[in-house]
């Protein structure tokens, strides 16, 4: 049977030449970054090489970069430490959408006081600007809108957000998660204070991620202790994986056009076949504004936790939304936000592909979903 994964907004496969560039620092130069003496200055070195290519990816200086642990930490230090630098006064805006490392820490700042606002968005998934606006001239924020959603793939205009936010004084954090290595984002033209990235959405391990903190902007560190990352996050440094996150940056670069070319391509196909074999099913989130290889379909009158078992019996990977709310039997909060009726709502499944996905691949999928839905459907209660 053929083992076909389109699961890579949850998690992708890490990159042959990011595990060949990492070994060497497992078992070789294995010392300690931080320490004074020649084995671990030789390591340091690379660390700041890694800092120099993440930084290349996103057009900034390398001295904005630090290193964490992943995405989740990444959004924790950045909303969390913009609330403790402006204080209890300042007001927290962010959207329904957000992933649950956003919409987490953004709910316990409620709890412990602060004043916070989730805007909603259109039935295409589009942030509603105009609610944005209003919200601003209550006076400067911590704004925290993500760049590109994990479910449907929706792209917020997020240079005119940023500039919205500058405008009105506020203080602008995005969860790039999911667009960084998708999309071109060049934060030497906008101006986003904060940006949350993770290594393993684009080809490196579990266990890495970055933040983007611009020069100057109030911020608090979140984790404290050592002397790490200029005093920003303490913690001894990952060095196998911080090399790896490097290399993947470089690798995301070099050759995101043609990536998102063919994936935009795949995605296309997948979404044509579907729709065109599939009666009663439709496609979730901006048709145009949206991550190349992202495709949220609703399969009406069915239920997306059985689509995903019969997919998986038949080698498919794919989800129903967001991996750290999986298990969950309620519709996503994103598709909810949405207003996708409640019949399509359920059945509501992502396709995420990558680099690697091929037009074999794609068959596979188009070959087996039409049995899987017709059998289904004829087992649903809101049917007939």
């Amino acid at each position: 049977m053929r083992n076909v994964y389109l699961d890579n907004n949850a998690t992708t496969q890490v990159a042959p030449e990011v595990v060949e560039a990492m070994m060497p620092f497992l078992t070789e130069f294995w010392g300690n970054p931080s320490s004074m003496h020649w084995f671990g200055g030789q390591v340091a070195r690379h660390v700041e090489e890694a800092r120099a290519r993440v930084a290349a990816l996103f057009n900034v200086s390398p001295s904005e970069i630090v290193f964490t642990g992943c995405g989740t930490e990444s959004d924790n230090a950045a909303i969390r430490g913009a609330a403790d630098a402006l204080g209890p006064q300042a007001r927290i805006v962010t959207t329904r959408v957000e992933h649950p490392a956003v919409l987490a820490p953004c709910r316990r700042l409620k709890e412990m006081g602060y004043a916070v606002t989730e805007l909603g968005v259109d039935a295409s998934g589009q942030l509603d600007l105009a609610a944005l606006r209003k919200e601003l001239r209550n006076g400067p924020c911590v704004v925290s809108v993500m760049w590109a959603n994990n479910e449907t793939g929706v792209v917020f205009p997020m240079e005119e957000i940023a500039a919205m936010v500058k405008r009105a004084g506020g203080l602008l954090h995005t969860d790039a998660v999911q667009a960084a290595g998708k999309l071109p984002l060049d934060l030497s033209t906008i101006p986003v204070d904060m940006l949350s990235f993770s290594g393993h959405k684009l080809h490196a391990p579990k266990g890495v991620g970055g933040l983007f903190i611009r020069r100057q902007t109030k911020w608090t560190p979140w984790l404290l202790g050592g002397h790490q990352e200029n005093g920003r996050r303490a913690g001894t440094e990952n060095v196998p994986y911080i090399v790896a996150l490097g290399v993947a940056c470089e690798q995301a670069r070099l050759h995101m056009a043609e990536d998102a070319r063919r994936m935009a391509a795949l995605r296309d196909k997948l979404e044509q076949g579907l729709l065109a074999s599939c009666p009663d099913a439709r496609v979730n989130g901006d048709p145009v504004h949206r991550l190349p290889n992202t495709s949220n379909i609703s399969f009406q009158y069915i239920e997306g936790e059985a689509i995903l078992y019969h997919l998986s019996d038949m080698g498919v990977a794919a989800s129903s939304g967001s991996a750290c709310t999986s298990g969950s039997l309620e519709p996503s909060h994103v598709i909810r936000a949405m207003g996708v009726p409640f019949t399509a709502a359920h059945g509501s499944i992502r396709f995420s592909l990558s680099r690697y996905t091929t037009d074999e691949d794609i068959g596979h999928v188009l070959k087996n979903m039409p049995p899987i839905v017709e059998k289904l459907r004829a087992l649903s209660p809101f049917v007939g």
